[in-house]
């Protein structure tokens, strides 16, 4: 049976933000031969009260037919933001009709939040003592509200096992392609990805861009550096070389590709050899050797510290459960 994703829909809700478990979800299909075509996820809307209207923070409301029965179904329960919180978002208490609405969710169940969500989260508890963040406009408030939790308000999403949550808007798009990738691999998420004209990976410890200036036109980008070295990671590249493609100092270089992406050169390059390996041993019989100097590693001690770091596996571990995954 596919991964049932129930996305409890609130008063106050973000038609934007509704829609993406529909929209990324519900475009996971199976890559093997024998699933081929296969939808991986059933999404389903519900309410906290019995099926029918829910208000929008749009001139428009919508019909929802489920009612919180159908949380007791779910094996992820999403719940994207919403501003109308009441009690959740000034006393940091759930309302007595959400109280009862999560009696239904089955121990066990995996939690998601997309940007203010993750008061609703925290109110019942799935937060204390866990790290978590929100839309970083809200940080200082969701922390004073919440003190057990940890909050950190400059990252997209965070992946605390059964617990996840998101900063604001698109980077739920983040968030649920990662779970996504997490269930079912790369390749799954990359076609979910193509599919919904979306970059197919934003790390999560990527910054939400506060009050980051977007770089002014008239300035040349670091596009062309990037393209160059995404074709020859196996390959060492140097900060000067990479510079040098757009005809920059690496100084000025340097800067210019922290404010386009969010992150130092460096740091974005070991991002796609991680990204490149992780690819490899799951499409691939290659060894760890080759997968290392394929990825832009070097040395399999290398391979394994880069994958540690970013994924908490060894390349052995992660490739034996991708194809665990793959084969049942």
């Amino acid at each position: 049976m596919p991964h049932r994703i129930a996305v409890l829909a609130l008063d106050g809700l973000l038609p934007f933000e509704l829609g993406i478990p529909q929209r990324i979800f519900g475009r996971a299909f199976g890559q093997e031969p024998h699933e081929e075509g296969r939808s991986l996820y059933e999404v389903v809307t519900c309410s906290v009260r019995a099926p029918g209207p829910v208000g929008t923070d749009a001139d428009f409301t919508i019909t929802v037919e489920h009612g919180p029965e159908t949380l007791a179904t779910a094996d992820t329960v999403v719940i994207p933001a919403s501003y109308e919180l009441g009690p959740v978002f000034d006393e940091g208490r759930l309302t007595d009709e959400l109280a009862a609405a999560f009696t239904h969710i089955r121990p066990g169940t995996r939690m998601v939040s997309i940007c203010t969500g993750s008061y609703v989260l925290a109110a019942a508890g799935y937060l204390d003592g866990r790290p978590a963040t929100t839309h970083w406009s809200h940080a200082d408030h969701f922390q004073r509200l919440f003190p057990e939790v940890r909050v950190d308000p400059d990252v997209l999403f965070i992946d605390d096992g059964e617990v996840l949550t998101s900063a604001g808007v698109a980077a739920g798009i983040d968030l649920c392609l990662h779970i996504v990738r997490r269930d079912h691999g790369t390749a799954v998420a990359n076609d979910v990805a193509r599919r919904t004209v979306v970059p197919p990976h934003r790390d999560g410890g990527q910054a939400q861009y506060i009050r980051r200036p977007v770089p002014d036109a008239q300035f040349a980008t670091t596009t062309t550096a990037r393209t160059w070295a995404l074709g020859r990671l196996e390959r060492p590249i140097l900060l000067r070389d990479m510079a040098q493609q757009e005809s920059m100092s690496v100084r000025t270089f340097t800067r210019r590709f922290r404010e386009e992406v969010g992150v130092s050169p460096v740091q974005w390059l070991t991002r796609q050899r991680v990204e490149r390996a992780r690819q490899l041993l799951e499409s691939t019989d290659l060894s760890i050797d080759q997968v290392a100097q394929d990825a832009g590693f070097g040395t399999p001690t290398s391979l394994r510290q880069h994958l540690q770091a970013a994924l908490g596996v060894s390349p052995t571990v992660y490739r034996r459960t991708f194809r665990a995954a793959g084969s049942g």
